[in-house]
């Protein structure tokens, strides 16, 4: 939960805040858990979805932090203005689609990600490969290639 609340919120206080309302969310919503999906999963559903609605109730731009331990495995093979393109392209994008990002990230399969997002996986591949070639445009702009 701690990793959503940085992936959506740069300042420390704005986590907390966060935290505390998916805390509050979670305790309000545990008689709602029909057992349909593992405990976990319905724990980071109603987690993202509080964020979610607080960042639409505040009409915050979205910072993700927990993009930066993303940069940082990246940043070793790639340049600071690098580093940068990156950054800007995954500020830029849908709320949804940053958490397909986050959650490929950390570690998450297809499946996976499309229970937790109430997507379909072929729609998570769809996102992903989309993602993958809008990197892949900006980086060939600067004469490097990813894969």
């Amino acid at each position: 939960m701690k990793s959503l609340c940085r992936a959506y919120y740069a300042s420390v206080e704005d986590q907390k805040d966060v935290f505390q309302d998916i805390v509050l969310q979670l305790w309000r919503s545990f008689d709602a858990f029909r057992g349909e999906s593992e405990i976990g999963t319905w724990i980071y559903r109603v987690s993202l979805n509080t964020i979610l609605n607080k960042v639409r109730n505040d009409k915050r731009k979205i910072v993700s932090e927990a993009l930066s331990s993303a940069e940082s495995h990246l940043s070793n093979a790639m340049a600071d203005d690098d580093t940068e393109i990156l950054h800007v392209v995954l500020q830029s994008l849908k709320d949804v689609d940053k958490a397909v990002v986050i959650l490929y990230l950390e570690g998450y399969k297809n499946k996976e990600i499309a229970t937790i997002l109430n997507i379909t996986a072929t729609n998570v591949s769809t996102r992903f490969n989309r993602i993958k070639a809008e990197l892949k445009s900006r980086f060939k702009i600067h004469d490097h290639e990813i894969t």
